[in-house]
């Protein structure tokens, strides 16, 4: 199977989480885009969604899908979206889309996140795929800097000649050459320094389970939860 149908199976499957009359969280991204689809055939059995994105708002709306604002929603049953890598604990870089922080708020009001990616996606250790931390842009130099000093190469994101600009109206610095083995501590670290808005690491707000489309259909991925995580 080619990669596109890979996405097409596992955002089909997806369908299989979303609760009759709920609003559903909704990710950004290639592989979103496929169960935003699929959503829209079982639209009348859902109250709407919250969106991560505005290319996803779009997306949904255009499919006739209500979108609700996160902050008139309490809680969300279930938060699907992709991932550009994710381990064997369910921790996952994400932010190739540029929607890293709205992904964040809203998985944080899901009750379960769900996972959906091809088998390409699933790694040891975090890290070959550049990460994306979403930076106040005055900081860009300063926290390249301090990527620097732990080994890795922080470059701009550059859309049309000029950097781009986040639905947030923020910067995305991508960096590479990192091997992330504490993803918890990782966030925690980076979250905090002056400057960034959200490092691109899901440590926290890491996944339920992971609905990994093979050639020989959909694996699903089921990771437990630390007292840690529980706790936060």
């Amino acid at each position: 199977m080619t990669q596109d149908e890979l996405k097409t199976l596992v955002g089909q499957a997806a369908l299989a989480y979303v609760l009759p009359g709920s609003v559903v969280g909704v990710g950004t991204g290639s592989t979103v885009n496929k169960f935003i689809d699929a959503l829209g055939t079982i639209k009348h059995q859902i109250k709407g969604a919250v969106s991560s994105s505005v290319a996803s708002t779009e997306r949904l709306q255009a499919l006739g899908i209500a979108v609700f604002d996160a902050a008139d929603v309490d809680e969300l049953a279930v938060y699907i979206d992709g991932a550009d890598e994710i381990d064997h604990a369910g921790y996952m870089i994400k932010g190739g889309g540029a929607a890293l922080t709205r992904e964040k708020i809203v998985a944080a009001q899901a009750r379960q996140f769900v996972c959906i990616a091809d088998a390409s996606k699933l790694v040891t250790t975090l890290g070959a795929f550049p990460l994306p931390v979403e930076v106040v842009p005055m900081a860009v130099k300063r926290i390249a800097k301090q990527f620097a000093a732990m080994g890795g190469v922080a470059t701009v994101r550059m859309k049309a000649g000029t950097p781009m600009v986040t639905d947030n109206g923020q910067h995305i610095l991508d960096v590479r050459g990192l091997k992330i083995t504490d993803p918890l501590g990782f966030e925690a670290s980076v979250n905090n320094w002056p400057g960034v808005v959200t490092v691109g690491v899901f440590a926290f707000q890491k996944a339920s389970l992971c609905l990994l489309a093979t050639g020989a259909g959909v694996k699903t991925l089921i990771f437990p939860q630390s007292n840690l995580e529980a706790d936060t």
